[in-house]
């Protein structure tokens, strides 16, 4: 193995294991350290520039509503007698649904005025019954099936192998499988996850998200673990690329990673401490769109964010046109209300376009604790001003039904196509691993 060889390994498996720091040569101190997944990967999301034909300027931001959102009080098929009489207890009544202009079969649970108010502005578009073949019911499997984009449920994660095959510089080597970016020559672009870990979607065979709670959790903490540990890695922080190191050594690597790392922590942290222009509601999506907003308005280079809103497993106390539902249904709206006004008043709205999808929908029937049981197709929920706006497909029949459930008529995977190359201007096919009709989502330009 030549010296090349050897450093394209060295570095593929320092990523591919997640390890942030490593002792590499005695004129690089031993400095360990545990932040977040970010530093798994260089972090040069502070002034990075883009590969040749991957628009700089699009983000997009994935909002994950956990526990299997109920579509059916969602987006409401108030004109069908079929839907009151399957739920006597928690349907909505007709006269408070939210009607949608132009459409007179379903309309908006009357908790989300917020959306309704995006509606009318044309930045909402909804594509109903969206599932996938032979549907699972299990919380953990179907959302991994959402997340690889298989119905395995299997294999790294489809945004994951966007990064590794558009933004990370990956490509085929002889084997057939993902090369690092290293003997490609691209530069890593992590996407951000705004939570404890980040989710099976985001994570590639070379490309590893940042995950953080809070910016101020997003930091080096090996002086947490043992004193001693600080001065060194300070140390190797200031000397930078004074340290007379080789450029294609181990140790250069080891410590260009370590600064890398450091600016971005830096750059996201002093991001998300400024002040919004508008008001955000008092709820936790809404403090994480925040955060999203404010990394975006400061030009962090990153094209994916990803946000989550759980709660939605509701087989019990479901409530109609109120109730805990509805109290989450409002939670999203309103989020979102915010979230577009503040990147409207940035200047930013054009930019981002934001996708919401839950792992399934419910039953069509009520169960007798007056909720709904796991069920399978749904409605997303696409935001921005260069999406197709209207409701996009017709609702799924409740007459013919799937043993009880709804039988989807759009594959998510059409959806994912659709963003992929209508917005993120990538192939779909190596990104979801098959062929699929992208849907119609973004304005032709």
């Amino acid at each position: 193995m030549d010296m090349r060889e050897q450093m394209i390994y060295t570095r593929r498996r320092f990523l591919g294991q997640g390890l942030l720091m490593a002792s590499a040569a005695a004129s690089v101190p031993a400095f360990v350290g545990r932040s977040a997944s970010a530093m798994s990967e260089r972090l040069a999301l502070a002034g990075l520039s883009s590969l040749p034909g991957v628009p700089d300027d699009h983000v997009l931001v994935v909002c994950q509503l956990s526990g299997g959102n109920d579509g059916l009080n969602t987006v409401i098929p108030y004109a069908w007698d079929e839907y009151y009489k399957a739920r006597p207890g928690i349907a909505v009544p007709a006269a408070q649904a939210i009607r949608i202009p132009g459409n007179e079969v379903v309309g908006l649970h009357p908790q989300m005025t917020g959306l309704k108010s995006l509606y009318d502005e044309g930045l909402a578009a909804i594509v109903q019954g969206v599932g996938y073949p032979n549907p699972n019911r299990s919380h953990f499997k179907s959302m991994d099936i959402w997340h690889t984009a298989d119905t395995s449920g299997t294999g790294d994660g489809w945004l994951g192998r966007y990064f590794d095959a558009e933004c990370c510089g990956y490509g085929k080597g002889e084997s057939g499988t993902p090369e690092a970016g290293a003997d490609a020559g691209g530069d890593g672009m992590p996407g951000i996850a705004i939570g404890r870990t980040a989710p099976l979607a985001m994570h590639g065979r070379g490309a590893k998200p940042v995950a953080f709670e809070s910016a101020d959790l997003f930091r080096w903490s090996g002086e947490d673990i043992h004193e001693s540990l600080r001065g060194p890695y300070h140390e190797a922080n200031r000397r930078g690329r004074e340290a007379g190191l080789r450029e294609e050594s181990n140790a250069s690597f080891l410590l260009r990673t370590a600064l890398d790392a450091q600016v971005s922590s830096e750059t996201i942290r002093k991001a998300v401490s400024s002040r919004s222009q508008v008001q955000f509601p008092n709820s936790g999506l809404a403090r994480e769109l925040a955060m999203v907003a404010k990394m975006i308005g400061a030009g962090i280079k990153t094209k994916v964010y990803y946000v989550n809103h759980g709660g939605f497993d509701t087989h019990s106390g479901q409530g109609g046109a109120q109730g805990r539902h509805g109290q989450l249904l409002n939670q999203y709206a309103e989020a979102m209300k915010a979230f577009y006004a503040e990147l409207k008043k940035q200047g930013n709205d054009a930019r981002v376009l934001t996708m919401t999808f839950s792992e399934f929908g419910r039953r069509v029937s009520q169960n007798a604790s007056q909720g709904t049981d796991h069920g399978t197709a749904a409605p997303m929920i696409l935001l921005g001003p260069m999406v197709n706006p209207g409701v996009l497909t017709a609702h799924p029949s409740l007459k013919d039904l799937d043993q009880g459930d709804l039988k989807y008529n759009t594959d998510f995977r059409s959806v994912y196509a659709g963003i992929v190359e209508g917005w993120l201007k990538a192939p779909s096919k190596p990104i979801l691993q098959g062929t699929f009709k992208p849907f119609d989502i973004v304005k032709k330009a």
